[in-house]
């Protein structure tokens, strides 16, 4: 069961990781990526509703950060460790930033978000500090980095997205800072619809590149021919 309550059993200050200090390199892949356009991306389920706070502190529904552009989406804390968890997620959209910067067309398009599961520990100006220079540059891409009020207004977006955590104890079974959980990125289409769901073994930068790009093509698909 999701131990959202024992946050505030461990609301201790931290040391915060700057989102510009080395972390994990994002995988590499064994396999030529499919061509984008070439497949279809079936939509799973929308995204659920609720409400977020930016680095800044300010209040936004959480529709406008999942709908209007492509998204990519990851649940995070900013004290994570674990090479494989938040470290893994960070890297890689890293990767993709660069990626998709160097196609402008692209890049205006998409938007990264991380959002933290600890918003005891996780205010806006952690946030801030673990995006460092990502959180503050606008565009062409803008990379969210996302905290809530409270736990009462996460839990529907980690159980709207499917996403479980639980706190770690230590051997005397009291409970620590640390989280347990399956790291997940999510890939939202521009009417906020989540279309593909990556763990760790699938979060290979140019297969959500061109995932990314299989979505662009659908989306222009679509619009009417003048």
């Amino acid at each position: 069961m999701v131990a959202w309550t024992l946050s505030a059993a461990f609301a201790l200050a931290g040391p915060v990781r700057a989102a510009t200090d080395p972390l994990p390199r994002a995988p590499t892949q064994q396999f030529v990526a499919p061509a984008p356009g070439t497949y279809r991306l079936e939509v799973i389920q929308q995204a659920p509703a609720g409400r977020v706070l930016d680095s800044d502190g300010r209040a936004l529904d959480f529709k406008q950060v999942t709908t209007g552009r492509i998204t990519l989406l990851s649940f995070i804390y900013t004290y994570c460790v674990d090479p494989i968890g938040c470290p893994l997620a960070h890297a890689t959209f890293a990767t993709l930033r660069t990626q998709i910067l160097a196609t402008p067309a692209l890049a205006g398009q998409v938007r990264f978000v991380s959002l933290s599961f600890d918003p005891v520990n996780d205010t806006p100006a952690a946030m801030k500090a673990y995006g460092g220079e990502y959180a503050t540059a606008n565009a062409p891409l803008r990379w969210y980095f996302l905290t809530t009020g409270s736990m009462a207004d996460l839990k529907p977006l980690v159980d709207g997205l499917g996403q479980s955590a639980a706190v770690q104890t230590d051997a005397d079974g009291r409970p620590t800072r640390l989280y347990d959980h399956l790291l997940k990125v999510f890939l939202l289409d521009a009417q906020g619809r989540i279309r593909e769901i990556y763990t760790t073994a699938f979060l290979l930068p140019d297969v959500i590149f061109n995932d990314i790009q299989t979505l662009v093509i659908e989306q222009h698909a679509r619009r009417p021919k003048p």
